[in-house]
């Protein structure tokens, strides 16, 4: 072990589709159904909701992450707005909570992809599932973002696919269209909108993942933004049309009981079109958990590098130059969620533990930028309405769903 620096081996492509990656996958494969179920048929309204919800975040994101290029972005972050080192390391142990939680979510989803195709012991799917992950992670970050970026062209490609086979059903768009007049748009529509778009909300984690790979990115300042606003944008594109697509194809109540809702949509079209799509809803589930493992260690490897208490995970391996204590431990508390808690309970908590993250940053971001103005040649620096903005939506969709279970 020693304490060289991370290389510097990820280009902009790279980050766009691995940004890309993140996203779409396990959330979207997994969810469709559940928050077709919240929605109805307007369920491409609530992922469009949550995209502009995405990107909001994605613009304050972009602008912290080129003012402080670091891994363990977010506690930096806290740290230049607040002043209090109690805060920030705080927020570090939410951001690793975020993505073991979510690393968790889709570590459960994948194996119930799997007992679909195979019958076996699910906590003897678990531990290999995440044994073999955090193998992969501890490999080397090269070598992580590309078995990502090749997944990631994976779950694209079935996702246009299942658009190809489901434009058989464009004459059924009347039907989506008329849940948009006006007589049928009242409140309980809303509440379902927001209701869907709460848990669809979930499908988008990921971009802020790339903040924490900031010491390994060429040209960080410039290439972290934009990233992060191409992935949201291109996500959320293919959300929208995919779910218009399903919902012309399957009705909402069908795709709901669905356990795999995309190989349910092209069920039709023969049964190796949905053997297919079952096998890509299990790479999009290994893909996302996979990335949420990798952001985990480089958050808890730059808290590391910033307290004595935890320099242990700040060291990096001189031959794989990867942070492999830091892996390690966050393998291990992915292995405890998955194996003792169910998938809902984990998703719902990863969203509202992120919906309160990104609220604080919008926080943090309008304090910085009041307190510090000028900033260094070559930031991307953006409007403060739009972290205003971010602050109120992420705080009124905490509300909505505290009301709507509490009612």
């Amino acid at each position: 072990m020693s304490n060289t620096g991370l290389k510097r081996s990820i280009t902009f492509p790279k980050l766009l589709f691995y940004g890309l990656g993140t996203m779409v996958g396990g959330g979207f494969y997994a969810l469709l159904g559940e928050v077709a179920g919240e929605a109805g048929w307007v369920t491409p309204l609530a992922f469009l909701f949550a995209g502009i919800l995405a990107l909001i975040n994605a613009f304050t994101y972009g602008e912290l992450s080129s003012r402080f290029p670091v891994s363990a972005g977010e506690v930096q972050y806290v740290k230049e707005a607040f002043k209090k080192k109690s805060i920030s390391f705080v927020v570090g142990w939410v951001v690793i909570a975020t993505g073991v939680v979510s690393a968790a979510t889709l570590v459960v989803a994948t194996i119930g992809f799997l007992q679909d195709v195979v019958v076996f012991p699910e906590s003897l799917g678990i531990v290999l599932l995440v044994v073999i992950m955090g193998s992969i992670s501890i490999w080397g970050i090269g070598e992580s973002v590309w078995t990502v970026l090749i997944i990631t062209f994976i779950e694209v490609g079935a996702l246009i696919y299942v658009a190809f086979i489901a434009s058989n059903n464009l004459q059924n768009i009347s039907e989506v269209t008329s849940q948009f007049t006006t007589s049928s748009f009242d409140i309980f529509l809303l509440t379902g909108i927001l209701s869907g778009a709460f848990l669809g909300f979930y499908a988008f984690i990921g971009f802020e993942d790339m903040a924490n790979m900031a010491e390994e990115v060429k040209k960080a300042k410039r290439s972290l933004p934009k990233a992060m606003l191409g992935s949201v944008i291109l996500t959320t594109l293919i959300y929208v049309i995919v779910s218009t697509f399903a919902i012309l194809s399957v009705s909402p109540e069908e795709l709901a009981k669905a356990s795999t809702p995309l190989a349910r949509v092209v069920e039709g079209a023969g049964n190796s079109s949905k053997a297919f799509l079952t096998a890509v809803s299990i790479l999009t589930g290994i893909n996302g958990a996979l990335v949420q493992i990798i952001m985990a260690s480089r958050v808890l490897y730059g808290m590391g590098k910033k307290s004595e208490s935890l320099a242990v995970f700040s060291q990096v391996h001189s031959k794989t130059q990867t942070p492999i204590k830091a892996t390690l431990m966050a393998v291990a508390i992915i292995l405890v969620l998955a194996l003792f808690f169910p998938l809902r309970g984990l998703a719902e908590a990863t969203s509202g533990i992120i919906l309160f993250l990104f609220a604080l940053l919008n926080l943090a971001l309008l304090k910085i930028k009041k307190t510090v103005p000028i900033v260094s040649e070559g930031t991307v620096t953006y409007p403060s309405w739009i972290a205003m903005l971010g602050l109120v939506i992420c705080l009124g969709m905490l509300v909505f769903k505290l009301w709507t279970s509490i009612i």
